[in-house]
């Protein structure tokens, strides 16, 4: 790791809290819609939408409110009240207009690498929505890019690492996504750091890559910066 010039780190429940407020919308949606199924059945319709909905609105609260009213379209086949659908985007400003709820140590941790590498954030949704987040986190001093991607995939890191001009032995990534922070990266043979969070969105789930010397796995932030400086020893 002695090469490493540019650590990258994903914002959402990797610096900042974010899926717990999806899962709690969800439980809130699925009481709207009880008179439509169970809450199995709603959240898997929902699930269902979503997928389909992403390669078009992409990541983010806005397409998850465009989701859950064209699921509530779906269930009541084009009847959903328009109370009901008022109460969504109710449901959606409110997430939007949510506290950024910085994750203990992770100020610390930025603090401590600052100047020794070129820090970047790197993350995935939509741009108002993040750039927002970041804004009021108070993090942004501490980042020499902002690189905000529509899909995180090896093309997209690659793209990164070029415009940052490190190759993938100089790049280190650290997420708590295994699909979208941890396998293109490893796989493009750059360094990835997963730190797992309380809460993961079903469609970022995969595999941790096995094969490889290049990622570690911490169970908090604040174990970064000693791994790094050989404090502790890589796990």
């Amino acid at each position: 790791m002695n090469n490493i010039e540019v650590i990258a780190f994903d914002a959402d429940d990797t610096l900042w809290e974010n899926e717990s407020y999806f899962r709690d919308a969800e439980h809130t949606y699925a009481g709207l819609m009880s008179a439509y199924g169970n809450q199995t059945h709603i959240l898997a319709e929902l699930l269902k939408t979503e997928y389909l909905n992403m390669p078009v609105y992409g990541y983010g609260i806005k397409g998850f409110m465009l989701s859950m009213i064209e699921t509530g379209m779906r269930l009541t086949n084009g009847q959903l009240p328009p109370d009901t659908v008022q109460h969504i985007l109710s449901l959606g400003r409110a997430m939007i207009h949510k506290p950024v709820e910085v994750y203990a140590g992770v100020e610390e941790t930025l603090a401590g690498l600052f100047g020794k590498y070129r820090l970047v954030m790197a993350t995935k949704g939509d741009l108002l929505d993040q750039e927002r987040k970041l804004n009021k986190s108070g993090l942004a001093h501490y980042f020499h890019h902002i690189e905000i991607m529509s899909e995180k995939k090896e093309m997209h890191y690659r793209k990164l690492m070029k415009h940052l001009d490190v190759r993938p032995d100089q790049f280190m990534m650290v997420g708590n996504s295994v699909k979208s922070d941890i396998v293109p990266v490893v796989a493009l043979g750059a360094y990835a750091v997963h730190i797992p969070a309380a809460t993961t969105w079903v469609m970022e789930e995969a595999e941790l890559p096995t094969d490889t010397n290049r990622l570690m796995q911490l169970s908090h932030m604040t174990q970064l910066v000693p791994v790094l400086t050989g404090l502790v020893p890589v796990s």
